[in-house]
């Protein structure tokens, strides 16, 4: 299965390629103060595959906050977060925001909340390890 998606206005936009084709989309509503104002529900598929296209990269911001290991990838324009990106031991780690997702019947997700504030740093780039798509591929779009 092929799941687009991207921001609002598009310049940030993904592909992921989740085989094979799930019957639930499992996703995760962080309880994060951060993701609780984005509204950022999360997904990954460790064996998935992630491209990530930027159009514009000056009118994309990186956020990091509280343990500075993961950036929440912002649009400038439209103010949607897609993406967050990982990196650990030198691999780009992602996950997905499902609310950027189009195409993809809302019934096939489903979404539970989540908090990982008790985490250490060591444990959280662990879990991220075995549970974020660890096949990621950022491209910016060639210019007109």
């Amino acid at each position: 299965m092929v799941i687009p998606g991207k921001c609002h206005c598009g310049n940030l936009s993904f592909t992921l390629v989740w085989e094979p084709s799930p019957d639930e989309i499992p996703a995760r509503a962080c309880g994060c103060s951060f993701c609780t104002r984005h509204g950022g529900v999360w997904t990954s598929h460790p064996g998935g595959t992630l491209r990530l296209t930027v159009q514009e990269p000056s009118q994309v911001s990186r956020y990091v906050f509280g343990t500075r290991t993961a950036e929440f990838h912002t649009c400038c324009r439209c103010g949607v977060v897609p993406v967050v990106t990982s990196l650990i031991d030198g691999r780009l780690y992602a996950v997905v925001n499902v609310n950027a997702f189009e195409g993809i019947d809302p019934a096939r997700i489903r979404r539970a909340t989540g908090s990982f504030d008790n985490e250490d740093t060591e444990t959280r780039l662990a879990r991220r390890k075995r549970n974020w798509i660890s096949n990621v591929e950022l491209l910016q779009a060639p210019r007109p």
